[in-house]
């Protein structure tokens, strides 16, 4: 298995809700800031569009609060020809909050599923 990418992240006053609580859709947001950092340094060929979400599933098990310190935990869990899923935790204290597992597949110039070019699949290797 690959070792989880580790991106820091602290709740701030606009990610919550009336309750000081971390908005729902917030999550999503910061998984993507995540995976953005987690694929640095993986160049997509001209042309192609690259890797768009293709589903998403998140399981909230404890909630963040306004000024919560956390880690988004992200490892590639299943890499297919034109696809893949990617597992996100939230991780607080050693304690998962939520989990997102995220498909994405791999576009190419005309918008349709591609095969994963091997200079990106080496990554995952």
């Amino acid at each position: 298995m690959t070792k989880p990418h580790v991106f820091n992240f602290a709740v701030a006053y606009a990610d919550t809700d009336a309750e000081g609580v971390m908005y729902h859709a917030r999550y999503i947001e910061v998984a993507e800031r995540a995976r953005s950092n987690w694929s640095r340094g993986m160049v997509i060929p001209d042309g192609d569009v690259g890797f768009v979400a293709r589903e998403v599933n998140i399981k909230y098990m404890r909630p963040l609060f306004l000024n919560d310190e956390f880690t988004v935990e992200t490892t590639p869990v299943k890499v297919g020809g034109a696809s893949m899923v990617i597992e996100q935790k939230f991780v607080k204290n050693d304690e998962i909050c939520a989990i997102m597992n995220i498909t994405i597949a791999y576009l190419g110039s005309d918008m349709r599923p591609k095969a994963i070019p091997e200079s990106i699949l080496k990554m995952f290797k």
